[in-house]
């Protein structure tokens, strides 16, 4: 009787996983296909032919400047934003155990954004400087959520009302900030965040890259980890693993890949909260630790919303938050009832 349910189990998996692996293949080529799409949209009209002449190095002068150092850039950055906020967002619901367990809700991404007002009102404007001041100001936050939260361990419930209680704190200081800076502070305040794309350059791709690679290359271990503790506290701790420390350095993970995009773009809310749980139901998977699949959800998420911003409505140029956040805010809603009717 338990070797076939240890078969059937495995059956189920191993299944799970190929689906995973095509679902996971589906989304790479739509993500090039409309990658590839942004880079002929604009006042200046590119063609495919246009972007083959860039990759065999025989492209005009204004074809390659247009290509790679107005459009690339914009691109790179919204995949790579885009994935970094959905693998946030997974290791937040994971941790959670919740669909709202997303870091622009439970006050990670507010505390992030006060770290680079705090830089920009000392003066700074480097990206390397507002990238130690969202991530410093992201980790503080979510260690005082963690202890606010901590009642001999930490539940996911718990973890969420007290970040959502910290979030509004900080928004509140955020403004008091605002108002109290000269003029010129409190507008590149307010223009970063409005969450854009706008203006991301070569630099500022590549060292946001850099730290996104970094999360990378820990992701795999990451993942295995938070399988452990979707079994629940117990269960893990019986596997061998060292339950808190364990949620502590995920925590840490998680603000990192928040903090890379909320210094080079500003807080973009809503792809961290959205992606795992569209990665989870196209996958097919029952938990949200599905980091690739997150991954490049989000990637085309964001790509989509900037493209939006970009060239919905003409000649307007939108914030790629101000896309997001509309979006976002029906999902939020949708999911805020249908959680509502299971009781959470």
């Amino acid at each position: 009787m338990s070797g076939a349910f240890v078969i059937r189990a495995g059956s189920l998996s191993l299944r799970a996983s190929r689906r995973s692996a095509v679902v996971c293949g589906l989304l790479a080529a739509a993500l090039i296909a409309l990658a590839l799409w942004a880079f002929t949209l604009g006042s200046y009209t590119l063609s495919p032919g246009d972007l083959m002449s860039v990759m065999t190095g025989t492209a005009r002068d204004s074809v390659r400047t247009v290509v790679l150092e107005w459009r690339a850039p914009r691109i790179v950055a919204a995949v790579v934003f885009g994935a970094a906020l959905a693998v946030g967002g997974a290791v937040f619901q994971s941790l959670t155990r919740n669909p709202l367990g997303s870091p622009d809700v439970i006050g990670f991404t507010t505390g992030s954004y006060t770290g680079v007002v705090l830089m920009l009102l000392a003066g700074a404007s480097s990206y390397s400087a507002l990238a130690a001041g969202a991530l410093a100001g992201g980790l503080i936050t979510a260690f005082a959520v963690y202890l606010l939260a901590f009642r001999r361990g930490v539940r996911g419930f718990r973890l969420i009302i007290v970040g959502i209680a910290v979030g509004a704190l900080l928004s509140s200081v955020n403004t008091w900030f605002s108002v109290k800076a000269d003029v010129d502070t409190a507008l590149r305040a307010a223009v970063w965040g409005a969450g854009s794309l706008s203006a991301i350059g070569w630099p500022a791709v590549l060292m946001s890259s850099a730290l996104v690679a970094a999360v990378v290359l820990v992701a795999p271990a990451a993942q295995r980890r938070m399988r452990w503790l979707e079994l629940g506290d117990d269960t893990a701790a019986m596997l061998g693993v060292s339950v808190e420390r364990t949620k502590l350095l995920l925590v840490v993970l998680g603000v990192a890949a928040t903090a890379a995009v909320t210094a080079a773009a500003g807080p973009i809310v809503f792809v961290a909260l959205a992606a795992p749980q569209i990665a989870r139901r196209l996958t097919g998977r029952g938990s949200t630790v599905d980091l690739a699949g997150s991954a490049l959800v989000g990637a085309l998420l964001l790509l989509g919303a900037d493209i939006a911003a970009q060239h919905a409505i003409p000649g307007v140029v939108l914030p790629t938050g101000a896309v997001t956040v509309c979006v976002g805010g029906a999902y939020l809603l949708v999911l805020l009832v249908r959680e509502s009717r299971r009781g959470f």
